[in-house]
């Protein structure tokens, strides 16, 4: 703010020297001080432009301009985190979105696309999840991209004006998952070859972990009672961990759209709680979870919390990494619908 205001006097000053330009010589005693303050003000620009060079953003540059590794650019935190446990660290890997943001309907800026233009990989989802990818891409010029869901046979959406379309949410099964760790051992061996072996390796290191967390999952999940395993959420996200561990599911729309909300859709959803007695409804964190919390009251449930989908938690949350977002969900799922009905106030 204030090298701004220091350019506005700077160019205040020249500006009234042109203007008297056409008027009497000044004595020597005025040329003296327009000198003086001339080179002031020089000075004054300089440490602007210095500022500005070592600002958090320009010190950022100049860090990533060190580090010489290839640069894979993921749509969503999500899959940063994948990619980052197959780079290992010959890949500097980085998300376009941050802890929290709403995914479908991203509006990417500017600095996204510059950021784009200087990766050597683009990773995204696929499936339509992300809305805006073929212009973002398109916009951030002759860069290579994969799409992690190229060739896995997708959950196909049931109803409404979705109805056909390919459920875009295969990351939140385990199982699917490591069709995601393949894709990137595929694209990052492409991309740096001398490092083939080091990626496969973490590779199979982290589907074994996915095959861990399968396990915690079933386990977990089976306790609950038959009539207890329909999952009502915010938004259609969870067919396939439900398809995958035999549950049910029921929501208020089918891919994040929460102006697909009307008042048939919820009186339908609140029926089907009713009738069910589920004893919790869920939300997700990168929506408004006011309107689930109205169904879990018209229909005498509880709100149960909310899921982590389309984002990881910050470095401090419950989900600061896919695993620990399957946890933080799935011990919601336990807690909510291995209990009695509890109305919420």
């Amino acid at each position: 703010m204030i090298c701004w205001q220091m350019l506005g006097f700077v160019r205040e000053f020249f500006a009234s020297r042109i203007k008297n330009a056409s008027q009497p010589p000044l004595p020597i005693c005025d040329l003296r001080s327009v000198v003086i303050r001339s080179t002031v003000l020089t000075g004054l620009i300089a440490c602007c432009l210095l500022a500005a060079c070592s600002s958090p953003r320009g010190e950022q540059r100049s860090r990533d301009d060190q580090d010489q590794r290839p640069r894979v650019l993921a749509t969503f935190t999500v899959l940063a985190d994948l990619a980052r446990n197959v780079a290992g660290d010959r890949l500097k890997v980085e998300s376009i979105t941050k802890p929290g943001a709403e995914i479908h309907g991203y509006e990417f800026t500017p600095s996204d696309i510059e950021r784009a233009s200087r990766a050597d990989l683009i990773v995204e989802n696929g499936l339509g999840l992300e809305l805006w990818a073929r212009r973002f891409t398109a916009a951030a010029g002759d860069v290579p991209s994969v799409t992690l869901t190229e060739g896995i046979q997708p959950l196909l959406i049931q109803d409404d004006a979705y109805a056909g379309r390919p459920n875009p949410h295969a990351w939140m099964s385990p199982q699917r998952t490591e069709h995601y760790v393949d894709q990137l051992v595929k694209a990052f061996s492409s991309l740096d070859p001398d490092g083939a072996q080091t990626y496969r390796a973490n590779g199979e290191a982290y589907k074994l972990k996915l095959r861990q967390l399968d396990g915690e999952l079933r386990q977990a999940l089976a306790s609950l009672p038959k009539q207890q395993r329909l999952l009502v959420t915010c938004e259609g996200a969870f067919s396939y961990l439900a398809r995958d561990y035999g549950l049910d599911e029921a929501y208020l729309w089918p891919v994040n759209a929460e102006s697909q909300i009307t008042p048939r859709r919820m009186a339908r959803l609140i029926e089907r709680v009713q009738r069910d007695q589920v004893p919790a409804v869920f939300c997700e964190t990168t929506v408004s979870d006011r309107a689930q919390r109205e169904v879990a009251r018209a229909a005498g449930s509880r709100f149960g919390g909310s899921f982590y989908v389309d984002s990881l938690s910050d470095r401090n949350g419950p989900a600061s990494t896919l695993l620990d977002l399957q946890r933080h969900n799935v011990k919601l799922i336990r807690e909510g619908l291995g209990t009695s009905a509890n109305p919420t106030p």
